[in-house]
């Protein structure tokens, strides 16, 4: 169990490394921006005419500030995608878009619920009786403040349910949301409902957090070092905001008279004295107390524990882990932005940032107790250690005391980070086990793990992710992982690009249960039906691993040629069996000849090998053993010319590959419902909607031929997913003006795309047809004995 928690710790260590590697940049940035745009600082050292508005460097300043500040704002957001892409096995750009999805979704929420309950006022004003700072701007959204906590909360929760749901298949009048479609779709209903959650569960530990400040005021040095222990264990939950901001602005950091007026807040105190500094014989610690110690940890601690961590990593990891730990450093001590550094550490070694929270606040407590008075902009880094310190001083801040304090620091977070790393093994960075050896599995693999000569249980699973057979006889049929150059997906086919077309082995391909194999140059489109989604997701991560070479099968080249047995494909019949095909004996498949004939592919006895399914079942129904029960009326969802499905000027369409039905070239910009049923999917690009009629026929509606490459042009989406309709009812509007001048063709397939062994299709209807009239019959058939 330990074992299992540190190594989920350590996944979600190696997730932070892709927003931490923004941070340096963005802190420097941010840093210099902020700390040479600030007024005071400028009047005091009379720089208006280098820095004053209206400056070439004060401009570029400002820009630099915005640019930090961008991804500061934004930080609990690149956490969501950062955490989601590291935690996803794969299909990673799936699961970045889920986590985008995922925030907006839980904010939106949470901001819906203040609005409801009146914490938020019909002008986007705050309610008085809301705690200061609790509620915030998110990526333009008011919500409670969550902080970095929240991203995170969104990242692992996105990657779980994409780890469980980008594989899933579902029923097939529902195919098209499988897969990676339906990590999205629920990521959204799930986070809807954590950020109605998060409404009740998250102001009590704000409040909880503002009433721990009240122990720091009264409490001299002892509520120093509480102030500095709080401050730095709410880093991960990105309310050190709410708690420390009432110190540095309010009357609750303390009051002072300077230059006969009243100010209130230790930050105002100290840029008040500044302002009248001529007066001053020394500024107040009282005042600087909120800040002064972080220059003591932020120039001299944590780039000590960096240092430690990166003695203690790997040899062959340690090149990578000096980069990233330089530049960590070098942004906490030039602009005292710890982020970098703290979550390196924060959650795959938690014992580490206790130890960093305990040094943190003795030294906000030690900086007190020695009376420096430094002040600070942004953060205590080594720029306002300058301007605030250097520059004013010793007689005024006792800045000099830094140095030998912080040398001191410096050793002790250097010798308890060694000791504890190597200690207790904390995987820091550079120190992350091997992922074990990248090699391709082979089927004595797969059989000694079976018996269980290998690793555990948990191994053989993610082996079987490494052996899809059917992705690998796919991957052969197209010639080898080193011949594929392209794999993507539309709603029926997979559209795989190669390099050399004459590798590609339509026997292989076929065998795999795709409907049809259509060329195009170097483009090959292998026709399955709106399961395909999942298809490409397993043919994807089979890739990954699979061996870097060029295959070529028998007969390969000779496109639309079926292979009289599975060996001549490249594979034995009972290789084949194993992926439910039909080899040299399609027995081995658990298929008859007679079954493997009927389906379009060979088998040892299929008499009707080498011709269609539904050729199959013409030829049957001509002897005389079947006859027709029951004929279910499919009306034109179109107002046009209509044909059979020779007339599309599409391999796979004309064909019947993807099923069998008939076509309508439109004169009309209508289309609407055949029958009475339900709108199982419109596609994404708007040409083409799944129907399920309320004979429990599916339909698909495509319209014209590659307007899929439209991106939604010339189409108004008139349904929903998910929607009953009525027959006649509109679905789509069509701009036939704009489709006539880009499509390839107007000619819309209406087919039936999951007919039964039992159903044939009737053409009724061929020339001119109204919307609404029959287009053709679906006969269900019995057969006799």
């Amino acid at each position: 169990m330990k074992d299992k928690v540190f190594g989920v710790l350590q996944r979600v260590g190696r997730s932070f490394m892709l927003p931490i590697a923004i941070l340096p940049v963005a802190g420097l940035l941010l840093g210099v921006g902020s700390s040479f745009t600030n007024e005071t600082t400028i009047a005091t050292y009379r720089l208006q005419r280098l820095l004053g508005e209206g400056t070439l460097l004060h401009v570029l300043l400002v820009i630099m500030n915005k640019v930090g500040s961008a991804v500061f704002d934004n930080l609990p957001l690149i956490f969501a995608v950062g955490v989601a892409i590291g935690m996803a096995k794969r299909e990673k750009e799936v699961a970045a878009l889920s986590s985008v999805i995922a925030y907006f979704v839980m904010n939106t929420a949470i901001n819906a619920m203040l609005v409801l309950n009146g914490d938020i006022l019909e002008d986007g004003g705050i309610a008085g009786h809301v705690l200061e700072g609790t509620v915030a701007s998110a990526s333009g959204i008011l919500t409670l403040q969550t902080g970095v906590f929240g991203g995170i909360i969104v990242g692992l929760g996105v990657a779980a349910l994409h780890n469980r749901f980008y594989r899933i298949v579902l029923p097939n009048a529902l195919s098209f949301f499988g897969g990676t479609r339906f990590v999205p779709i629920i990521s959204t209903l799930i986070y809807m409902l954590v950020g109605i959650l998060m409404y009740f569960i998250w102001p009590p530990v704000q409040n909880g957090i503002h009433a721990l400040g009240a122990l720091v005021t009264g409490s001299g040095y002892i509520g120093t070092l509480i102030f500095g222990l709080i401050k730095r264990a709410l880093i991960p939950f990105g309310l050190h905001h709410v708690f420390y901001m009432p110190f540095w602005q309010t009357a609750l950091g303390g009051t002072m008279e300077v230059g006969g007026q009243l100010i209130q807040g230790g930050q105002n105190i100290f840029f008040a004295q500044l302002a009248h500094s001529a007066e001053i014989t020394h500024f107040s610690a009282d005042a600087t107390r909120y800040f002064s110690g972080e220059f003591i940890f932020m120039i001299f601690g944590l780039p000590g524990a960096a240092l430690a961590m990166y003695h203690c990593a790997r040899p062959e990891k340690k090149k990578a882990a000096k980069g990233l730990l330089l530049s960590a450093s070098l942004t906490c001590i030039l602009t005292g932005i710890t982020e970098p550094l703290e979550f390196s550490f924060l959650f795959v070694a938690p014992a580490l940032f206790a130890v960093q929270v305990i040094l943190a606040g003795t030294a906000y407590m030690i900086a007190h107790m020695l009376n420096i008075a430094v002040g600070l902009t942004f953060s205590g880094g080594l720029l306002d250690l300058f301007l605030f310190g250097v520059l004013q001083g010793n007689a005024k801040t006792s800045w000099l005391l830094i140095i030998p304090v912080g040398i001191v620091y410096f050793f002790l977070y250097y010798f308890i980070f060694r000791f504890l790393i190597l200690k207790f093994d904390f995987k820091t960075p550079g120190r992350e086990e091997d992922d074990g050896e990248v090699r391709l599995y082979t089927k004595s693999d797969v059989r000694a793990r079976r018996e269980g000569a290998g690793e555990g249980q948990g191994d053989k699973a993610e082996s079987a992710d490494f052996l899809d057979p059917v992705s690998a006889v796919i991957t052969r049929g197209l010639g080898g992982k080193r011949n594929i150059s392209d794999v993507d997906c539309c709603a029926t086919r997979l559209r795989c690009s190669v390099h050399d077309e004459t590798l590609v082995s339509d026997a292989l391909l076929k065998s795999t249960g795709a409907s049809g194999v259509i060329h195009k140059g170097k483009g090959v489109q292998i026709v399955y039906g709106p399961q395909v989604a999942v298809i490409k997701s397993e043919l994807e991560q089979y890739l990954e691993t699979a061996p870097d070479e060029l295959y070529r099968a028998v007969g390969a080249g000779n496109a639309g040629t079926d292979d009289a047995g599975a060996e001549n494909a490249g594979m034995t019949g009972t290789e084949a069996g194993t992926i439910g095909m039909p080899g040299a004996g399609a027995e081995n498949a658990g298929m008859t000849g007679t079954e493997a004939g009927t389906i379009g592919m060979p088998g040892a006895g299929a008499e009707n090998a080498g011709i269609t399914g539904m050729e199959a079942e013409k030829n049957r129904t001509e002897a005389g053993g079947e006859r027709t029960v029951q004929s279910i009326i499919i009306s034109s969802p179109i107002t046009g010319m209509a044909g059979d499905l020779t007339m599309v000027p599409d391999e796979a369409f004309a064909a019947g590959m993807m099923g069998d039905g008939a076509a309508v070239l439109p004169t009309d910009n209508i289309v609407v419902a055949p029958e009475d049923g339900i709108i199982g999917f419109v596609f994404d690009t708007k040409h083409a909607i799944g129907f399920e009629t309320d004979f429990g026929i599916s339909l698909l509606i495509h319209v014209g031929i590659d307007t899929v490459k439209l991106e939604g042009a010339g189409f108004e989406v008139l349904v929903r997913n998910g929607q009953k309709v009525k027959k006649g009812e509109q679905l789509l509007k069509l701009d036939l003006e704009y489709l006539n001048k880009h499509a390839a063709s107007l000619v819309s397939p209406v087919i039936c795309t999951e007919l039964a062994a039992n159903q044939k299709i009737r053409l009724l209807r061929e020339g001119k047809i109204e919307a609404g009239e029959a287009l053709f019959a679906v006969d269900i058939q019995e057969e006799t004995v």
